[in-house]
């Protein structure tokens, strides 16, 4: 199985990958049924997940029923807990919407859901990050996860987000990130998609981020948290939902 996911990640691209799931999730659920992991989007329960990574890959990361990986089940678990987001009215822009969030999130009668994307044909709004086509302080909420090491500038993108957040507003801006790396490692020369999948982790990556990521959040003017959010969850419930401990949240605020 992990080398059948392994070349399946590495060698169709994800848009067929994602087509095939549609009609594939279904076996995938009835064959890993149990009672060892949770996926807390769904509720529901496997013997265990899937593996997933490009490269060296992560055991039990991937859930069977809504394909989400650790940082999406930290994210929900983040929402449910810690955030009035499916209760209050508010108006929402998902970048780059990720596939089980995006079903989620548009059938939510208190939200004013918009999603934006500059490829994808099934997005509210064909929309590229760096010249976002929104009003300054549109939205109540941004979410952009895993697209600005896609961007060459990506700070342009952060002002961008900073620009159509409300006074007040809040969203989570996930990166790729190592947090054992004080300063993110890119290098504009790299072309090549082996190249960039050997020195950024994927074939279109632009860097590696460290932590200096929360310090270009903090000049563009959000205010970050960065929050080890899965640490709140013992072992035992780490281990249940598939979460990494130490993986960041980072979850920005606008004053």
């Amino acid at each position: 199985m992990k080398s059948l996911t392994k070349f399946l990640l590495n060698k169709i691209p994800r848009p067929l990958l994602i087509k095939a799931s549609i009609w594939a999730r279904p076996l995938i659920v009835q064959f890993f049924r149990g009672n060892r992991f949770t996926d807390p989007i769904d509720g529901k329960s496997y013997r265990k997940f899937l593996p997933y990574g490009y490269g060296k890959q992560r055991e039990n990361a991937l859930s069977p029923g809504t394909l989400s990986l650790e940082r999406h089940r930290q994210m929900w678990l983040y929402l449910q807990k810690e955030t009035e987001f499916f209760t209050k009215k508010q108006k929402v822009l998902h970048i780059a919407p990720e596939q089980e969030f995006f079903r989620r999130f548009r059938r939510m009668k208190n939200l004013e859901y918009i999603s934006a994307d500059l490829y994808s044909p099934l997005v509210d709004v064909k929309a590229d990050i760096l010249d976002l086509p929104f009003d300054d302080e549109s939205f109540d909420i941004v979410f952009c996860n895993h697209v600005l090491e896609h961007i060459d500038d990506d700070r342009k993108a952060m002002r961008e987000l900073y620009r159509v957040m409300r006074k007040g507003g809040w969203g989570i801006l996930q990166v790729p990130l190592k947090n054992t790396l004080e300063k993110s490692y890119e290098d504009s020369s790299i072309k090549d998609p082996k190249e960039r999948q050997k020195h950024f982790g994927q074939y279109d990556h632009v860097r590696w981020y460290g932590m200096d990521y929360f310090q270009r959040l903090h000049e563009t003017g959000f205010e970050v948290d960065i929050n080890y959010y899965s640490r709140n969850f013992s072992a035992a419930d780490r281990l249940k939902y598939g979460l990494l401990e130490n993986e960041i949240l980072p979850v920005v605020f606008k004053k």
